[in-house]
């Protein structure tokens, strides 16, 4: 991976953006895709937009939403103590002896606690705990000395950071979705600097916002573009690990390239489209079944308006929502050549009737 692109998805990573707090990762991509772009707009929920030929009336929305899971802080106790909801979907093992950055005044380090092991009751040793058990321990001895640095409403996210594991794999909290939104960045340069994008076809590279809590960001950005066709980019499942079955699941394997969805989620007309663009390039590309809707913004841009013709193209992840997912940094760099690949096959008159 080009150095340049490198530091930039190191960047989204390290940058904190739990869902309706994405205003960091929201600058970092405006700054980065500006130079690649004809034009960005934010809008008042705080999406994205990085556009190609904005006056074209062929529209090809890509997107990739900003926003990652973390916690927010409801109650500060007398004792100082930070007690915290959930902001997306958390299995409630993995916080108990976290260290997480709160980001109040300023950035506070603080320890996720629960009651030790040795005082716990025979009960509570056979049982998973509970997010409304566990508290943030930023140090302060009071209430007066926690609310001189962190107010009701507060966020924070895990402590960590973005890492090279050995050959092409890396790791960290948030590839879900960041990785989603470096490949639309990695895309829109492509297509500025490469060229094949056709007169008369404009893209919307979109970082949406609020998609772990229900695709809000992207249904919003779909009613303002009006786009025929769509592609989001989300993290997928990946199967390659011990205790899960590709019989039950599908076969989905980290560094054999991004994952193309096939289902009632996908556009019939556009799932053909991106298996010929990456068959032409030489994209190496897997198959993933849905029988239904999916959890994604591919959802949201689906069923949006009079609708539109999308598609979901997917990264193999290790471990998702803990603070250490993996995943490929080659899946990435194919992802974006589909995405470029797929956009300079749309023309003006390209029909997405499936039939």
């Amino acid at each position: 991976m080009r150095e340049q692109s490198l530091r930039f998805l190191e960047a989204l990573i390290n940058a904190p953006s739990p869902s309706g707090f994405e205003h960091e990762v929201a600058k970092l991509y405006r700054d980065y895709a500006r130079e690649h772009v004809d034009d960005i707009k934010t809008d008042v929920h705080g999406n994205v937009s990085a556009i190609l030929n904005p006056e074209a009336p062929m529209r090809i929305m890509l997107a990739g939403h900003m926003d990652e899971i973390g916690f927010i802080i409801h109650h500060i106790s007398e004792e100082g103590l930070l007690h915290f909801s959930t902001i997306g979907g958390h299995d409630s093992a993995i916080p108990v002896g976290q260290t997480v950055w709160v980001h109040g005044k300023r950035r506070i380090p603080g320890a996720i606690g629960r009651k030790a092991i040795h005082l716990l009751g025979p009960d509570e040793l056979k049982s998973k705990p509970k997010i409304s058990e566990m508290w943030i321990d930023i140090g302060a001895a009071s209430r007066a000395e926690a609310e001189e640095v962190v107010r009701l409403g507060d966020v924070a996210t895990f402590q960590h950071d973005f890492q090279q594991l050995l050959g092409d794999r890396a790791v960290a909290r948030a590839f879900d979705n960041k990785a989603g939104l470096f490949i639309v960045a990695e895309a829109m340069r492509l297509l500025k600097q490469e060229g094949g994008l056709r007169p008369g076809v404009g893209v919307y590279g979109l970082g949406t916002v609020q998609e772990e809590i229900g695709s809000r960001g992207a249904q919003t950005s779909a009613t303002w573009i009006k786009p025929q066709t769509g592609i989001a980019v989300d993290m997928e499942h990946a199967i390659d690990y011990p205790g899960v079955s590709p019989a039950e699941y599908g076969r989905l394997d980290v560094g054999k390239g991004p994952s193309i969805l096939r289902g009632a989620n996908t556009n019939p007309v556009v799932f053909d489209l991106l298996c010929r663009s990456a068959r032409e390039d030489d994209i190496p590309h897997q198959i993933r079944i849905a029988p239904g809707s999916t959890p994604t913004d591919a959802n949201a841009m689906q069923i949006n308006g009079a609708g539109m013709a999308t598609a979901l193209v997917g990264i193999p992840l290790r471990y998702m929502h803990t603070p250490c997912e993996v995943l490929s940094l080659t899946d990435l760099e194919n992802a974006a050549r589909l995405l470029a690949a797929y956009c300079r096959r749309i023309t003006p008159e390209t029909d997405f009737t499936p039939w």
